[in-house]
């Protein structure tokens, strides 16, 4: 049996070798024999590559940084609020006001994915803060002044 099928298989070579043009012919124009096979041939496969992997360590670097600098404007917010100590109409003091609205403002935007809106948050934030504190240094400014004409009219 194992022998009548290695003669058989030692003829169709034999006819295929002496009949190599129309071998050559068959096999260019054979198809795919499922629809797999046809959409592997012809769709461009993405492969993935150091290139992928870069650009993934970038996006976990760009987050990372992100983060980071979402974390450093929330406790320089919180270190600024420390010279808000005088209470507001309701009589509560100015720095709990404030934290407790930099809290909600974060929580607000702490699944936003868009880097640049979380950009835009980081700017804003860093140029609020630095307006309430530019605004709070010249009002001291002006109160010390103003202290110093009241002690010179005495």
């Amino acid at each position: 049996m194992k022998v009548g099928k290695c003669r058989n298989l030692a003829k169709f070579l034999n006819q295929m070798t002496r009949n190599n043009i129309e071998l050559q012919r068959r096999f260019l124009h054979e198809g795919p024999d499922t629809v797999e096979e046809l959409l592997e041939r012809h769709i461009v496969k993405k492969e993935k590559s150091n290139d992928d992997e870069e650009d993934e360590i970038s996006t976990r670097r760009r987050l990372t940084s992100t983060r980071r600098e979402a974390l450093s404007l929330y406790r320089d917010i919180l270190r600024a609020t420390r010279f808000f100590m005088w209470p507001d109409s309701r009589g509560v003091i100015w720095c709990d006001v404030l934290r407790e609205n930099a809290r909600k403002e974060f929580e607000d935007a702490r699944f936003e994915k868009d880097p640049e809106i979380i950009t835009r948050l980081i700017i804003g934030g860093r140029d609020a803060v630095q307006s309430a504190i530019d605004k709070l240094v010249e009002k001291q400014r002006e109160q010390v002044e103003k202290e110093r004409r009241d002690r010179d009219r005495r």
